[in-house]
């Protein structure tokens, strides 16, 4: 007979059984608990409290807990076994994911399609009339593959560490991919138009570990790819539970960590048929940016890492419920905005980027990024603070893009004042605040250039979608006018990255 324990989540109100001594970490997930280091034991992204029962506390645990906090009951579910009967409180996450809505040029075809953005983070699906580009349903969900790591490096680890590693990812993206495909087309019952195609896009991580190519090549300086092809599939080979037989296509990369979400961002911004300097920047785990028009594009990756997204921040999270997103400056002090109106939890990105800038404003963090006089900390609301650690996180990441965006505007021939348009994709573009992003130096441009672009992975995949004629210029052509730019083998780069880490006076 099976020795069975039960864990009980508050305030989810859920109950399970589950095997005693099974690791938290295998049945946490699905219910909102993250773990952005991949369980390796180094964050408090997998935080949980113990309210009745019990959990052994490990070394890993002494160093992230203070002894108060132990003492509370919590514990990372990384390092636990459910060895008896728990009670345990965790948040209820709602994640606002960024989908897209905008009207676009299209051809008018027979049948439907379904565009995805596999983020690294999110997954978005949307379910289109091709012969209308209406927007008939939309899917999104967890990037299930932050089970084993919130940024995309910590992932390429995990693949490297065996052979069975990228396996369990690779059949992780699929499996969701397919249930949210198969969700879709459960709307299309009362259509008699069948699913055609089905295209992705996503970063080049996505792309290889979804098309189970070694990611062995992104590992290591010069971060080569090792195939960023478009890949084609069959839906029997990914095993997806489709009763439509559609034709599945992972987009092209552009080179090493510009996947196919920039080249949709691109699409998707007109980039590439503009006659003025046009600037794209999508930040999320990773940085991308693109600098160019009509004759011509330049593209790069930098080494922002998650902060940008909250990841490696010691009270970080994603934008959900409990984290504070938004801070202001009311009466010298700081005023928190926390989602959901409830008890914070925690930081996201856009809150970070707001509360250094706040801070720079009110003389608590100096622009060196040191905090002022002898604090240890910076308290924002509730038990959320900023430790020097944090502050220095998000130094790095933005002078990483400013850096970025520096080399490519002088290989450009050009300047800051040249440029129309800086797009800022994806959800932490759309939520930022752009005065934030600007007081901390993270973009040197006049603020009416900047242009809040939303999900433009997304909206550049349906462009393709909708428009079979020009499939060739969008797949082909353009990427012919892109040039990647490997930051980390150019020699100025960390002279260049050394000078954007003040931040912005």
């Amino acid at each position: 007979m099976a020795d069975l324990v039960r864990i009980h989540l508050v305030p989810l109100g859920e109950s399970f059984e589950v095997d005693r001594g099974t690791p938290l970490d295998t049945v946490l997930f699905r219910y909102g608990v993250e773990f952005p280091c991949g369980g390796a034991g180094q964050c408090r992204g997998c935080r949980v409290k113990v309210l009745d029962g019990a959990i052994e506390i490990t070394p890993e645990m002494e160093e992230i807990f203070t002894p108060p906090e132990l003492a509370e009951g919590w514990r990372l579910a990384c390092r636990a076994r459910a060895d008896a009967s728990l009670t345990l409180e965790i948040a209820q996450w709602e994640t606002p994911i960024l989908s897209d809505e905008r009207k676009l040029v299209f051809e008018p075809a027979e049948g439907l399609g379904i565009a995805i953005d596999i983020g690294s983070t999110t997954l978005v699906a949307q379910l289109v009339d091709l012969e209308s580009a209406e927007v008939l349903a939309v899917e999104t969900a967890l990037n299930p593959q932050i089970e084993h790591g919130a940024d995309i490096m910590t992932r390429v680890e995990f693949a490297l560490a065996g052979r069975e590693n990228a396996a369990r990812l690779a059949e992780l993206i699929r499996r969701q991919t397919g249930e949210m495909c198969a969700a879709l087309m459960g709307h299309t019952r009362a259509i008699r138009n069948r699913v055609t195609e089905v295209l992705l896009a996503g970063n080049s991580v996505m792309h290889h570990l979804f098309s189970s190519i070694d990611v062995e090549p992104l590992a290591h300086v010069p971060f080569d790819l090792a195939d960023g092809g478009m890949k084609r599939f069959d839906v029997a080979d990914l095993d997806w539970p489709l009763s439509d037989k559609p034709s599945v296509t992972f987009l092209p990369c552009l080179g090493s960590f510009v996947g196919s979400d920039i080249l949709a961002g691109i699409l998707a911004t007109g980039m590439a048929g503009s006659d003025h300097l046009d600037v794209l920047v999508d930040l999320g785990t990773n940085g991308e940016i693109v600098v160019g028009n009509r004759d011509g594009m330049l593209c790069a990756s930098t080494a922002a890492g998650p902060a940008f997204e909250a990841g490696r921040i010691r009270m970080g999270m994603r934008a959900a419920t409990g984290a504070i997103a938004h801070v202001s400056a009311v009466d010298g002090n700081f005023h928190c905005k926390v989602l959901g109106d409830g008890e914070p939890r925690g930081i996201c990105g856009s809150g970070l980027v707001d509360a250094v800038a706040v801070a720079l404003d009110l003389g608590s963090i100096l622009p060196t990024g040191r905090l002022a006089g002898d604090q240890k900390s910076l308290p924002l609301a509730g038990q959320v603070t900023l430790v020097q650690r944090d502050i220095r996180e998000l130094q790095l990441a933005k002078a990483a893009i400013a850096a970025g965006l520096r080399i490519l505007l002088e290989q450009s021939g050009v300047s800051e004042a040249d440029i129309r348009t800086v797009y800022l994709a994806g959800a932490f573009g759309n939520y930022v605040n752009v005065a934030s992003a600007l007081r901390i130096g993270l973009l040197d441009v006049d603020r009416h250039k900047i242009k809040p672009s939303g999900n433009t992975a997304l909206a550049g995949t349906k462009l393709v979608l909708l428009n079979r004629s020009r499939r060739a210029e969008f797949l082909e052509e353009i990427p012919t006018r892109v040039r990647h730019v490997g930051l980390a083998s150019d020699p100025r780069f960390q002279d260049i990255f050394t000078d954007c880490l003040a931040f912005g006076a």
